[in-house]
């Protein structure tokens, strides 16, 4: 009998490595994958924020009866250029930007649908745990000031 010396285990490593390399790959690929989501909707909030702030600029007195359309047009063209950066492959269109102007309030809101993103960076279906990144329908931001 010998003693001392471990047996050989041929394919040990390869199966442990398996086993860790399915774990390690489903934490970088859901870490990945949702910070697409969450840079978008952060962009998204800046953008309308940043939307309303620029708005504000507009003189009501120099604009005249054209106040209304002027404020949204400034929102809008605003909340476009702070997206700009985002790339073509998201499908991100300036119909998804909307300014209204009611009564006293100014309101953009972003509404992307979280379907285009799966063009870029697919959704993958772990057992278990389901669809990473589990998105809802809409990333949608919202920004509101009052004259």
């Amino acid at each position: 009998m010998k003693t001392g010396l471990p047996r050989k285990q041929k394919g040990a490593a390869a199966i442990e490595f398996a086993l860790v390399f399915g774990i390690f790959f489903a934490v970088f690929y859901g870490l990945v994958s949702y910070s697409l989501p969450l840079l978008l909707m952060q962009s998204f909030n800046q953008a309308a924020a940043e939307a309303v702030r620029q708005a504000m600029s507009v003189d009501p007195v120099t604009a005249g009866t054209a106040y209304p359309t002027q404020l949204t047009a400034r929102a809008k063209n605003t909340a476009i250029t702070q997206l700009s950066w985002i790339p073509t492959s998201f499908q991100f269109s300036p119909d998804f930007i909307t300014a209204t102007y009611v009564g006293t309030t100014l309101t953009v809101a972003i509404t992307y649908p979280s379907s285009n993103l799966y063009s870029v960076f697919p959704a993958l279906v772990i057992p278990g745990v389901g669809t990473v990144p589990n998105l809802p329908t809409n990333l949608a931001a919202r920004s509101s000031v009052q004259f």
